[in-house]
């Protein structure tokens, strides 16, 4: 038995409504409003924001790593108005896109840089874990923060931005309610995994984890090219029709030729 189109259970049932192969379905942006917070988690940002602490404190250049974390969280709560004019001037698909491209390479240069001369490469000394190189950690610390600047910039607030315009106003709620479940479902993934990756006791990655997360970052690229529309100055309505007429590689060329009240209009005289 099919439920019901209205009540509570119908409401949420009407996210997964419509054709997968149907770009405007209610189930294909629901899958897309889902599957952007998952990748927005899957750039590895908590990582640094929740075990940046232990992490440097392994690294023996930082004194002080509680001081490091603290300058990684101001450096994403300063960058992050810079947002508000770049996601106006330069549209959704394309912050996305070219901040996943920024994100890739810092993680990767942390990465080359640790497994090569930087954190993966320390002594102890009289007790303390020292480096081999200061300079080439400082060099690493100073990608994650610029790596950090590129999150917060870009894929941080650009996803929150994007899920509030692809839905339709029927299902817009539940959209966004199913699409913030994403997020913090993989917030807690991402979470939990992590000390099994870089504990002494388990994988112990140390650097090469910024190899697992820059793959991930080079997977957004691909995701935001493929999959993510742009909806700079478009209506709810106009969303629905650009994405019936264009896929999104095509959207930031696309322009409505005609409103919502003249389709209405014409199908109500038809």
């Amino acid at each position: 038995r099919m439920a019901p189109e209205t009540g509570y259970i119908g409401s949420w049932l009407r996210c997964f409504s419509g054709s997968i192969g149907l770009a405007s379905s209610n189930v294909r942006k629901t899958l897309l409003g889902i599957s952007l917070q998952m990748m927005q988690q899957w750039t590895g940002v908590n990582f640094v924001f929740y075990y940046s602490t232990i992490f440097l404190k392994g690294t023996g250049a930082v004194s002080n790593p509680f001081l490091m974390s603290l300058i990684f969280t101001l450096i994403n709560v300063l960058s992050t108005p810079l947002s508000f004019w770049l996601v106006e001037r330069f549209g959704r698909r394309s912050m996305l896109l070219w901040g996943a491209i920024g994100m890739t390479v810092c993680e990767f240069i942390v990465a080359i840089v640790g497994v090569t001369v930087g954190f993966n490469h320390t002594q102890v000394v009289d007790g303390i874990t020292v480096a081999d190189n200061i300079p080439a950690v400082n060099a690493q610390i100073a990608f994650i923060a610029i790596y950090i600047f590129f999150f917060a910039t870009t894929w941080g607030p650009g996803a929150w931005v994007l899920i509030g315009e692809i839905f339709p106003l029927s299902i817009r709620s539940r959209g966004v309610a199913l699409s913030t479940a994403s997020n913090w479902f993989w917030n807690f993934i991402i979470s939990y995994i992590t000390p099994y990756l870089v504990g002494t006791d388990h994988a112990n990655m140390q650097s090469s984890v910024f190899f697992l997360w820059g793959a991930l970052c080079a997977l957004c690229i691909v995701y935001s090219y493929f999959l993510v529309p742009e909806t700079k100055g478009l209506t709810l309505e106009q969303v629905d029709q650009m994405l019936d007429e264009v896929s999104p590689r095509k959207s930031s060329g696309w322009k409505p030729t005609t409103t919502f009240a003249s389709r209405e209009e014409k199908q109500t005289t038809a």
